[in-house]
Protein backbone atom coordinates (compact mmCIF):
# COMPACT_ATOMS: atom_id res chain seq x y z
CA UNK A 1 0.00 0.00 0.00
CA UNK A 2 2.54 2.55 0.47
CA UNK A 3 3.70 4.46 -2.59
CA UNK A 4 6.45 7.15 -1.84
CA UNK A 5 6.15 10.64 -3.19
CA UNK A 6 8.83 13.13 -4.39
CA UNK A 7 8.06 17.13 -5.04
CA UNK A 8 9.99 16.61 -7.89
CA UNK A 9 7.69 13.83 -9.62
CA UNK A 10 4.31 16.01 -9.11
CA UNK A 11 4.29 15.55 -5.31
CA UNK A 12 2.01 17.82 -3.24
CA UNK A 13 2.54 18.99 0.12
CA UNK A 14 0.27 16.44 1.38
CA UNK A 15 2.07 13.49 -0.14
CA UNK A 16 5.57 15.16 0.60
CA UNK A 17 4.09 14.85 3.98
CA UNK A 18 2.89 11.45 4.08
CA UNK A 19 6.48 10.28 2.66
CA UNK A 20 8.30 12.28 5.09
CA UNK A 21 6.61 10.26 8.06
CA UNK A 22 6.85 7.12 6.62
CA UNK A 23 3.24 6.45 6.36
CA UNK A 24 2.16 3.89 4.34
CA UNK A 25 -0.78 5.42 1.62
CA UNK A 26 -1.69 4.91 -1.89
CA UNK A 27 -2.72 7.91 -4.54
CA UNK A 28 -6.04 7.33 -6.33
CA UNK A 29 -5.54 9.85 -9.63
CA UNK A 30 -8.72 10.21 -11.60
CA UNK A 31 -10.03 12.83 -14.57
CA UNK A 32 -11.35 15.52 -12.53
CA UNK A 33 -14.93 16.83 -14.11
CA UNK A 34 -15.58 20.54 -13.53
CA UNK A 35 -19.39 20.34 -14.72
CA UNK A 36 -19.75 18.23 -11.17
CA UNK A 37 -21.77 19.32 -8.92
CA UNK A 38 -19.96 17.42 -5.53
CA UNK A 39 -15.78 17.13 -6.06
CA UNK A 40 -16.20 14.48 -2.92
CA UNK A 41 -19.05 12.54 -4.60
CA UNK A 42 -17.41 12.80 -7.71
CA UNK A 43 -14.02 11.25 -5.98
CA UNK A 44 -15.77 8.32 -4.82
CA UNK A 45 -17.84 7.62 -7.88
CA UNK A 46 -14.55 7.58 -10.22
CA UNK A 47 -12.54 5.38 -7.43
CA UNK A 48 -15.31 3.43 -7.01
CA UNK A 49 -15.13 3.54 -3.16
CA UNK A 50 -18.21 4.18 -0.70
CA UNK A 51 -18.76 8.02 -0.28
CA UNK A 52 -18.49 6.82 3.59
CA UNK A 53 -15.21 5.65 3.16
CA UNK A 54 -14.35 9.18 1.10
CA UNK A 55 -13.88 12.15 3.34
CA UNK A 56 -14.24 15.56 2.34
CA UNK A 57 -11.93 18.44 4.04
CA UNK A 58 -14.11 21.51 5.07
CA UNK A 59 -12.61 24.72 6.75
CA UNK A 60 -14.88 26.20 9.20
CA UNK A 61 -14.67 29.58 11.45
CA UNK A 62 -15.46 28.69 14.79
CA UNK A 63 -15.51 32.03 17.47
CA UNK A 64 -12.77 33.84 14.89
CA UNK A 65 -10.00 30.95 14.18
CA UNK A 66 -9.82 28.54 11.45
CA UNK A 67 -10.93 24.83 12.27
CA UNK A 68 -10.61 21.97 9.43
CA UNK A 69 -13.37 19.51 10.20
CA UNK A 70 -12.96 15.93 8.07
CA UNK A 71 -16.61 14.58 7.14
CA UNK A 72 -17.94 11.64 5.37
CA UNK A 73 -18.66 12.95 1.53
CA UNK A 74 -22.04 10.91 2.21
CA UNK A 75 -23.25 13.65 4.46
CA UNK A 76 -22.13 17.24 5.58
CA UNK A 77 -20.71 18.87 8.47
CA UNK A 78 -22.62 19.61 11.78
CA UNK A 79 -20.91 23.34 12.55
CA UNK A 80 -22.65 23.36 16.16
CA UNK A 81 -20.87 19.57 16.55
CA UNK A 82 -17.78 21.22 15.56
CA UNK A 83 -17.59 24.16 17.74
CA UNK A 84 -18.01 21.95 20.74
CA UNK A 85 -15.75 19.78 19.90
CA UNK A 86 -13.25 22.41 19.91
CA UNK A 87 -14.45 24.20 22.78
CA UNK A 88 -16.24 26.84 20.99
CA UNK A 89 -19.72 28.45 20.60
CA UNK A 90 -20.36 29.55 17.26
CA UNK A 91 -19.18 27.56 14.10
CA UNK A 92 -19.67 29.11 10.19
CA UNK A 93 -18.02 28.02 7.04
CA UNK A 94 -14.81 29.62 6.42
CA UNK A 95 -14.55 32.09 3.51
CA UNK A 96 -13.33 30.23 0.41
CA UNK A 97 -10.31 32.85 0.11
CA UNK A 98 -9.42 32.66 3.54
CA UNK A 99 -9.51 28.90 3.71
CA UNK A 100 -7.57 28.37 0.43
CA UNK A 101 -4.99 31.23 1.47
CA UNK A 102 -4.17 29.48 4.88
CA UNK A 103 -4.05 25.74 3.52
CA UNK A 104 -2.52 26.46 0.52
CA UNK A 105 -4.69 24.68 -1.16
CA UNK A 106 -7.46 25.29 -3.90
CA UNK A 107 -11.60 24.59 -3.18
CA UNK A 108 -12.27 20.88 -3.90
CA UNK A 109 -8.48 20.08 -3.63
CA UNK A 110 -8.09 21.04 0.51
CA UNK A 111 -6.60 18.36 1.77
CA UNK A 112 -6.24 18.03 5.77
CA UNK A 113 -2.00 16.84 5.08
CA UNK A 114 0.62 19.33 4.48
CA UNK A 115 -1.29 22.50 5.14
CA UNK A 116 0.90 25.88 4.71
CA UNK A 117 -0.60 27.04 8.46
CA UNK A 118 -1.62 24.10 10.40
CA UNK A 119 -4.80 24.49 12.02
CA UNK A 120 -6.71 22.41 14.54
CA UNK A 121 -8.52 19.37 12.99
CA UNK A 122 -11.77 17.33 14.03
CA UNK A 123 -11.99 13.62 12.06
CA UNK A 124 -15.55 12.49 12.21
CA UNK A 125 -15.41 9.71 14.72
CA UNK A 126 -17.04 7.59 11.86
CA UNK A 127 -13.67 7.24 10.09
CA UNK A 128 -12.79 5.26 13.37
CA UNK A 129 -14.83 2.25 11.33
CA UNK A 130 -12.79 2.29 8.43
CA UNK A 131 -9.69 0.21 7.80
CA UNK A 132 -8.80 2.55 5.52
CA UNK A 133 -10.27 6.19 4.32
CA UNK A 134 -9.48 8.42 1.39
CA UNK A 135 -8.68 12.35 1.98
CA UNK A 136 -7.58 15.30 -1.16
CA UNK A 137 -4.36 14.90 -2.07
CA UNK A 138 -4.70 18.62 -2.21
CA UNK A 139 -5.02 18.61 -5.61
CA UNK A 140 -8.43 17.80 -7.48
CA UNK A 141 -8.86 14.50 -9.08
CA UNK A 142 -6.35 13.04 -6.55
CA UNK A 143 -6.83 11.67 -3.47
CA UNK A 144 -4.94 9.59 -0.65
CA UNK A 145 -5.90 6.48 1.17
CA UNK A 146 -4.47 5.83 4.53
CA UNK A 147 -5.54 4.56 7.91
CA UNK A 148 -7.68 6.65 10.06
CA UNK A 149 -5.28 6.61 12.95
CA UNK A 150 -2.44 7.81 10.73
CA UNK A 151 -4.35 10.70 9.33
CA UNK A 152 -5.45 11.40 13.34
CA UNK A 153 -1.97 11.20 14.72
CA UNK A 154 -0.55 13.41 11.67
CA UNK A 155 -3.10 16.69 11.89
CA UNK A 156 -3.62 16.13 15.54
CA UNK A 157 -6.85 15.66 14.75
CA UNK A 158 -9.32 14.83 17.65
CA UNK A 159 -12.47 12.61 16.83
CA UNK A 160 -15.75 13.83 17.57
CA UNK A 161 -19.51 13.01 15.52
CA UNK A 162 -19.34 15.90 13.48
CA UNK A 163 -20.82 14.39 10.31
CA UNK A 164 -24.27 14.49 9.72
CA UNK A 165 -25.83 11.55 7.17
Amino acid sequence: MAKKAKKQSGGTPATVALTEAGVPFTVHAYEHDPSHPSYGEEAAEAMGVSPERVFKTLVADVDGALVVAVVPVAGSLDLKALATAVGGKRAVMADPAAAERTTGYVRGGISPLGQRKKLRTVLDSSASGHATICVSAGRRGMEVELSPGDLAKLTEAVAAPVGRT
